[in-house]
């Protein structure tokens, strides 16, 4: 079975993750399957509003180490180049039409980061967002560093960016990248409710409206997102960063003093 889930109904493309056993880490092959989902979606007239969601238990603990570890010992131009995290990055910063997410336990790094670029976003009470970049001696994406301020404001954005620990439904509410926080069960089915309605209006307006709503934005993000996209392609090849990922696979605290 595939680890993103397509399903098309009422309007609404459903993607959902479906690699609960690895609590969901994005590998290449997923990004490459979201992509595709989302360039379909975006020129199929019966596909009005997607709708992004995992398990009531997690929704995404970020990227596959693995895949990181890969891509850290290919030619610097070629993984940026050919990333699959970023042309993903790019398609949803860039997608006219509505897009939903639905949230429920763990959002790591690019499970929080993604949101940014989401027009509605429901929450499980359980859910925990993070964005521990630089605890793997990385750096933000998907334009976070540009976002996370604007939304949350300077100082609870460096709270987010430069320690890196999780903060809860609620907190998420209050900063605005949630609208809502539900009980985990019923998340997935809210989120589908509020597509389903976005569905039934008319996509010419909703487009507009959406285009008008990041008008001013939308440059500077697709901007940064590269910016960024060439800070964390040098970042995956520092000492610092091998030393996060061969801690991670070891299971034990990284060392950064000499890093």
């Amino acid at each position: 079975m595939s680890d993103i889930l397509v399903h098309t109904e009422a309007g609404v493309m459903t993607l959902t993750f479906n690699r609960v056993e690895r609590k969901n880490s994005i590998t290449g092959a997923m990004y490459d399957a979201l992509s595709v989902a989302l360039d379909q979606a975006a020129g199929d007239a019966a596909v009005r509003t997607v709708l992004i969601q995992g398990d009531p238990t997690v929704f995404c603990a970020g990227n596959d180490i693995g895949d990181f570890m890969a891509a850290a010992s290919a030619p610097a131009q070629q993984a940026l180049a050919e990333s699959p995290a970023i042309r993903f990055l790019r398609l949803i910063a860039a997608f006219p039409k509505p897009v939903v997410a639905s949230v429920c336990g763990p959002a790591v790094g690019i499970g929080t980061t993604l949101l940014f670029h989401c027009d509605l976003v429901y929450a499980g009470d359980n859910a925990a967002f993070s964005m521990p970049f630089v605890n793997l001696g990385l750096v933000p994406e998907a334009a976070s560093s540009m976002l996370a301020p604007q939304m949350f404001g300077y100082h609870r954005a460096a709270e987010a960016l430069l320690l890196g620990e999780p903060f809860m439904a609620e907190a998420a509410l209050e900063v605005g990248l949630v609208n809502r926080v539900v009980p985990p069960t019923e998340c997935n089915g809210i989120a589908q409710t509020q597509a389903r309605k976005l569905a039934a209006k008319p996509l010419s307006a909703l487009v507009e409206t959406k285009r008008l709503l990041k008008l001013a934005q939308q440059p500077a993000v697709l901007e940064r997102i590269g910016v960024e996209g060439a800070s964390f392609g040098n970042a995956m090849r520092s000492p610092a960063a091998k030393e996060a990922f061969t801690a991670f696979m070891e299971k034990r605290k990284p060392d950064f003093s000499k890093v």
